[in-house]
């Protein structure tokens, strides 16, 4: 099977289910966005792996792939598709209660930095949020699984707080975030 199929080269892809649609549909943007930040985290976990257990990120890939088929699939499609559990989002607060109870309660906002893998993690938490938005946008003119909602929701809090922990076990500073005074000359 051959990659290419010269069948997009006028600007229109299928989805699952047949449909031919804009590659700049709405659909194309969300489910293009997931794949986007399925492939940050491939760069977050081989940049944390040296400093901290990564076990979980290859599990989100693959639930970020099957929200991904579930974005991708139109009403008609047969195809059969797994889907996102409670047990998902659950997994991803547990991980999330874990990490802080190794890290200082949060008094201050923090700037992205100090370290590659919290730096790679704060741009990932930034896409997951970008796919978010366009996921609600997507939501309001079809139908989309509650729980991928909640599933993107919660990752981007998980990205936030495994930046702060790689932070930690980075031995790297926070950074602070530090407000100008008013009067303060730039």
């Amino acid at each position: 099977m051959k990659i290419y199929t010269k069948k997009g080269d006028k600007g229109t892809t299928s989805l699952l289910g047949g449909t031919r649609v804009s590659k700049a549909h709405l659909r194309l943007e969300a489910y293009g966005t997931i794949d986007e930040l399925n492939s940050y985290l491939g760069v977050l976990r081989d940049s944390a792996q040296a400093y901290m257990d990564i076990s979980l990120i290859p599990r989100i890939q693959n639930n970020l792939f099957t929200i991904g088929s579930i974005l991708a699939n139109d009403a008609t499609s047969q195809f059969p598709l797994p889907n996102i559990t409670s047990n998902d989002v659950e997994e991803l607060e547990a991980s999330i209660d874990e990490m802080e109870k190794e890290l200082e309660p949060l008094r201050n906002f923090i700037l992205p930095g100090g370290h590659i893998v919290n730096s790679f993690a704060h741009v990932a938490r930034c896409i997951c949020r970008r796919a978010e938005r366009n996921v609600v946008r997507l939501s309001q003119e079809v139908e989309v699984d509650e729980l991928a909602l909640a599933y993107l929701n919660r990752l981007s809090d998980w990205l936030f707080v495994f930046a702060r922990y790689a932070s930690k076990k980075t031995n790297s500073p926070e950074i602070i975030w530090k407000t100008r005074d008013k009067n303060q000359k730039e």
